[in-house]
């Protein structure tokens, strides 16, 4: 029996790719082939852009009105569809059903944010500002819009673009990740059952050669990215230097401080999720905790605590850690983790070579724990995206906040305390774009915009929020005078004051 097909979303419609180049999609916990995947020609990304083009001259001239009850069907759809799209999630990224209905969650979360469009997408208008004149903004869309999207959330990270971007009036071509690309379509196609008109949202798939393509299309106007740093910085000096606005969220190092005076049971509990769960592939994973005085007596706890985590298939409902996506994913952990014991950290939990009953063949790679970590060696200067939690010393506060400024990514950051006076200190002194107070993980929710910082983060302006509002749009202003005739100012005026 031949395999199902991915195919191309353009103009309203599934289409079949004409490429010779597919890539298998397997299933992480079975190592099971699911599908396959094209990587889409040039001139199907040319067809997805054109057919985004001719729409954006009606959905531009749409109601907000209209557009708001798109959104607002799409998000009952969504909620309908949770189920399906999380099982779709499951199968071919591998993190757990419950991680995945919680990752659709997040991605309701933008769109009914966008369901406020109405209100979001207001000017200014100063009346008589100046001699009899009128002075307004209008937010107006920008036109044919691109957004890239990492493996790790097939469902939230499309969600971080799209929605807000058709909302205020553009059009969009999405390439989501080639590794997991069944949510991000379903999701396109639900969005297109709300309401959509064809053209306003089409889909390609494929690899860098699309990728580059996008940022040198001459009718897209604005690109989204958000992967790892090494390809998001490619990104966006691509997509810059092409007259392009871009936006890239990328790679990360994030840290949790914990003070010895805070709720015990919670800091450990809410490291332990933040740094196994989806197996560590998260941009906002702590990967670093900071133990401070004596909370450093905590490890031993740590280590047990996480050494009794259940790894096994996402379609396990009990399993609190599931595979890495893929098999090059293992191997590059399971190097970093012996890479970090060659350099002299203590490996106190080793996850390589975890072997899961039921699904033997699997990408499992179990909680690790290395003690003594310093800055200079490569399991602290890399992202490992995997299952690994380095934990370092401090003696107070000061020296914690120094450690994590020194880092030149600025992502997430949390502290653990039950010291009002100590938050305080920590939000005012960090140098990182979010910060969570007893949260592990400080993805706000959707109406405050993701604002990720440093070498985390390219553009001014980050997904979500406010900020989002005025990435996907440009300010037009109007400055105007309607009088009575024969009522205004006579003569010839040859300064620049209004009058």
């Amino acid at each position: 029996m031949s395999l199902p097909t991915i195919p191309l979303l353009i103009d309203g419609k599934r289409v079949e790719s004409k490429t010779s180049q597919w890539r298998d999609v397997v299933n992480p916990a079975t190592q099971e082939v699911v599908a396959r995947v094209p990587f889409a020609t040039t001139d199907e990304l040319d067809a997805a852009v054109a057919s985004a083009k001719a729409a954006y001259k009606g959905w531009r001239n749409t109601s907000q009105a209209n557009r708001m009850r798109v959104m607002l069907r799409f998000q009952q759809l969504l909620r309908d569809h949770t189920g399906e799209l999380a099982e779709l999630i499951t199968r071919e990224h591998g993190k757990t059903l419950p991680d995945a209905e919680g990752e659709v969650g997040r991605g309701l979360e933008v769109v009914e944010h966008a369901c406020s469009i109405a209100s979001l997408q207001l000017g200014e208008y100063a009346q008589n500002a100046a001699g009899g004149v009128d002075v307004y903004t209008l937010i107006e869309p920008l036109g044919v819009c691109a957004g890239i999207t990492a493996f790790n959330f097939p469902v939230m990270l499309p969600c971080f673009m799209f929605p807000l971007a058709v909302a205020t009036g553009n059009t969009f071509v999405l390439k989501p990740s080639e590794q997991d690309p069944s949510a991000s379509l379903r999701l396109a196609e639900l969005a297109l059952e709300a309401g959509l008109p064809p053209g306003v949202l089409n889909v390609v798939h494929g690899g860098p050669d699309i990728a580059n393509a996008i940022c040198d299309h001459p009718d897209i106007k604005a690109v989204s990215f958000i992967g790892s740093t090494h390809v998001g910085t490619h990104i966006y000096r691509r997509a810059s230097e092409a007259g392009k606005r871009c936006q890239a969220m990328m790679g990360a190092k994030n840290h949790c401080v914990i003070l010895p005076d805070a709720d015990r049971e919670q800091a450990i509990n809410h490291l332990l999720g933040a740094a196994f769960g989806a197996a560590g592939q998260r941009c906002m994973a702590t990967s670093v905790a900071v133990l401070v005085g004596e909370a450093r007596e905590w490890v031993p706890e740590l280590v047990e605590r996480a050494r009794a985590l259940k790894v096994g298939p996402g379609t396990d409902r009990k399993a609190d850690v599931g595979p890495l996506v893929s098999k090059q994913a293992r191997a590059r952990v399971e190097k970093l983790i012996g890479a970090g014991a060659e350099e002299g950290a203590k490996l106190l939990l080793d996850g390589r070579g975890h072997s899961v009953k039921e699904a033997p063949d699997g990408n499992f790679v179990g909680p690790t724990i290395f003690d003594g970590v310093t800055a200079e060696m490569s399991i602290y200067r890399e992202e490992i995206f995997g299952p690994v939690l380095c934990m370092t010393g401090a003696e107070t506060l000061d020296d914690a906040i120094a450690f994590v400024n020194a880092n030149p990514n600025g992502n997430g950051v949390a502290l653990f305390t039950q010291d009002g006076g100590a938050a305080r200190q920590f939000q005012n002194e960090i140098d990182v774009g979010q910060v969570g107070i007893n949260l592990p993980i400080p993805v706000p929710v959707a109406w405050f915009s993701f604002t990720g910082s440093r070498a985390s983060k390219l553009g001014d302006l980050g997904p979500n929020g406010k900020q989002a509002i005025l990435f996907w749009t440009q300010t037009k202003t109007v400055t105007a005078r309607w009088q009575a005739r024969g009522t205004g100012p006579s003569g010839v005026n040859t300064t620049i004051t209004l009058k």
